[in-house]
């Protein structure tokens, strides 16, 4: 039999894709071959999937058994949130998670002194200057808090935005301020595109060294390396206009934003980063692991095979 002349087709590499689409109101599905939100009037709307990171699925959508694997193919991740994005209730996994980054992962978070290392790293990565010497993980997480609270105070200021704190009520979203809407909005888009680089890579979304206890703890460390040069400024420039839909606005206010500062081509380069800064050496992946967001190309009898 003769080869095809053309090359097989491959996922599209996330540092090229685009960052992040949120779906509402609708049943994602697959027909002809393509992905499409079918809404309730039976209109079609197709959908690259395959050119995304990441789709976030707001409430009223649902999503068919056809599409999940599709998406799954193609190296796009699923991400299921509450009303605005602002709370993320589950996620799927694209494919690519690897055994041998999550265990480097893992074995770095348990190790206290390479945790420590860790940390400091993405301090130093965060705020251009290296940490204060001699602290503890706890003591740098205050020293964070604190910085933070400032640097919104400041853009606040810099914005001319009414500004008392960071807060909103998850369980009531039109309950808080324009300033907080905003805040929580950006920052939903920027955890799903870090979420989506952070499982392509194969590593774990808990496992965490600032965060811990939460199942996105390692993306909460990963976003708040890039938010105040990407996201948080955003937020403060749409709550300084007073939009009548904010949330939209904050959205595609941030799809620019992260194509203007290239941001899914540093996430992966900034985790591998991070981790190296713990001095434990990367394990050599097995033979038979997983690519990274591209799949086998096996035959049913292979070990290994993933359907």
């Amino acid at each position: 039999m003769s080869q095809p002349i053309l090359p097989p087709l491959k996922p599209i590499p996330i540092k090229d894709r685009l960052s992040v689409l949120f779906i509402e109101k609708g049943q994602l599905d697959v027909l002809d071959g393509a992905f499409v939100l079918v809404d309730k009037t039976g209109v079609r709307t197709h959908i690259p999937v395959g050119a995304v990171a990441c789709l976030m699925l707001e409430p009223g959508t649902r999503v068919s058994h056809a599409a999940a694997v599709l998406a799954s193919r193609v190296g796009c991740l699923l991400v299921w949130v509450g009303e605005a994005g602002v709370r993320l209730y589950s996620a799927g996994q694209p494919g690519g998670a690897r055994a041998d980054r999550l265990l480097y992962q893992a074995r770095l978070a348990l190790d206290d002194a390479a945790r420590l290392k860790v940390v400091r790293k993405m301090y130093a990565m965060r705020f251009k200057e290296e940490p204060p010497a001699r602290r503890s993980v706890e003591q740098l997480r205050g020293i964070e808090g604190s910085r933070v609270r400032k640097m919104y105070e400041l853009l606040a200021q810099q914005y001319r935005v009414p500004w008392n704190h960071r807060n909103y009520d998850h369980s009531e979203w039109g309950s808080g301020d324009v300033p907080n809407r905003c805040l929580s909005s950006a920052t939903a888009c920027l955890y799903g595109i870090c979420e989506a680089a952070i499982l392509a890579a194969g590593y774990a979304p808990a496992i965490g060294f600032i965060h811990t206890g939460k199942p996105q703890s390692f993306v909460y460390d990963i976003a708040d390396m890039f938010k105040f040069e990407t996201v948080v400024p955003v937020a403060f420039r749409i709550a300084s206009k007073h939009p009548s839909q904010p949330e939209r606005k904050v959205r595609l206010a941030c799809r620019d934003a992260f194509r203007q500062t290239r941001l899914l081509h540093r996430i992966i380069p900034a985790i591998e980063e991070v981790l190296a800064a713990g001095e434990i050496p990367l394990p050599k992946a097995h033979e038979e692991a997983v690519q990274i967001a591209i799949p086998n190309k096996e035959g049913l009898g292979d070990a290994g095979h993933r359907g």
